[in-house]
């Protein structure tokens, strides 16, 4: 509106200055030249008296004439100058529809509408590519889903088929083959949560009834419940953790989130080692880090460890139950709570940091202590 202002007013400037000009120069000079005429004396017997007599007795009419074509001529003008914008702005709305890779060029006049048309055409552009990218991941996600889903379906369809078929088995062999199509089954279960879970917490749909909350309490309290698991590989915690730190967070979905990345340490942790976990505050920032000790992972893997999907070994992700799901849903809930998740890799450390603003009632009090 500011843009269709300033042109409307530009506009109408030109045209009042254009048709006031004519009409005072047309106007103003016949009458000057009446003023000076009128100062001499005129006689019957000059020649130009009958001409300038017959002006005299004109000039009202002739003026109005003069001023009404004048007026209509700049009118004219104005509408024909309107016309050519319009057919300017009509054209370029075209290309936006037609050609969006090509930037807009308009007349000098209606350089803030290309401005403003070349800023929805990228932002128009933005919007269609994200588009794209987001059906290719819906597109790749069933695909994905579909060859995982498939593996385990098919043993279970296999072994229950040699059950069925096999009614003579020796009970060890038909509890053994009862044993593995259970495991399957689970595992299949666990790819359709995970499945509902990558959807449920796209960052585009998820809603946060958020908190304040002392983390490291919370992460007391859970990394408590993961102990029976880490007694399977004679794991241990390290843990080193700064009280009172307090984080606005929806506690249900942050607790997905250390519940993923916990697992994750542990399922690639080597036997009997200790998990680290640290949190410290750092610039009203709260730093939580969690090292597990394994295999070093190249850079190439290191930098797709947050792709749905993915899995830096797939066969120790098979046997785990994962699909690699779990860092990509917690990197999108952290980063829906303004924070970061990151990765690191070195001499057989793996390193996740995350980082998460300070709740906003809690940071002069840390200020205070810490001054």
């Amino acid at each position: 509106m500011k843009n269709k202002s300033r042109l409307a007013a530009k506009l109408m400037r030109r045209y009042l200055l254009m048709t006031g000009s004519l009409i005072f120069l047309f106007i103003a000079i016949p009458l000057i030249l009446k003023v000076l005429l009128s100062s001499r004396t005129w006689y019957y017997s000059d020649p130009l008296y009958p001409f300038f007599n017959l002006i005299n007795r004109l000039l009202v009419p002739l003026l109005i004439v003069i001023a009404v074509t004048i007026w209509v001529a700049g009118t004219y003008l104005f509408i024909r100058r309107a016309a050519k914008y319009l057919d300017e702005t009509l054209a370029a709305a075209k290309q936006l529809v037609e050609e969006p890779e090509k930037e807009i060029e308009l007349s000098e006049d209606l350089a803030d509408f290309a401005l403003e048309m070349n800023r929805v055409r990228i932002n128009s552009l933005f919007h269609q590519r994200a588009a794209q990218d987001a059906e290719q991941k819906k597109n790749d996600l069933i695909v994905y889903l579909a060859h995982d889903l498939r593996t385990p379906l098919t043993s279970i369809i296999g072994y229950l088929t040699l059950l069925e078929e096999s009614p003579q088995l020796p009970p060890e062999v038909r509890e053994k083959y009862t044993g593995i199509t259970l495991d399957k089954a689970y595992r299949l279960e666990n790819l359709i949560n995970e499945f509902f879970e990558i959807t449920r917490f796209n960052l585009a749909t998820v809603g946060l009834t958020t908190r304040p909350t002392e983390l490291s309490v919370m992460l007391q309290q859970l990394s408590y419940e993961f102990l029976p698991l880490m007694t399977e590989k004679d794991l241990s915690w390290e843990q080193e953790l700064e009280p009172e730190i307090w984080v606005d967070i929806d506690t249900e979905k942050f607790e997905r989130v250390l519940d993923n990345i916990i697992k994750n340490a542990i399922n690639y942790a080597d036997p009997a080692t200790a998990l680290n976990l640290h949190l410290i505050k750092r610039d009203n920032q709260a730093i939580l880090t969690l090292k597990n000790q394994g295999a070093t992972i190249s850079e190439d893997k290191l930098a797709r460890i947050f792709e749905p999907f993915y899995r830096g070994d797939s066969a120790r992700g098979s046997r785990s139950g994962g699909t690699g799901l779990g860092l990509p849903i917690a990197k999108e809930l952290v980063e829906s709570h303004g924070g970061t998740l990151t990765a690191k890799n070195s001499a057989g450390t793996f390193t996740m940091i995350l980082s998460l603003p300070i709740a906003a009632s809690h940071r002069n009090t840390y200020t205070m202590n810490h001054v």
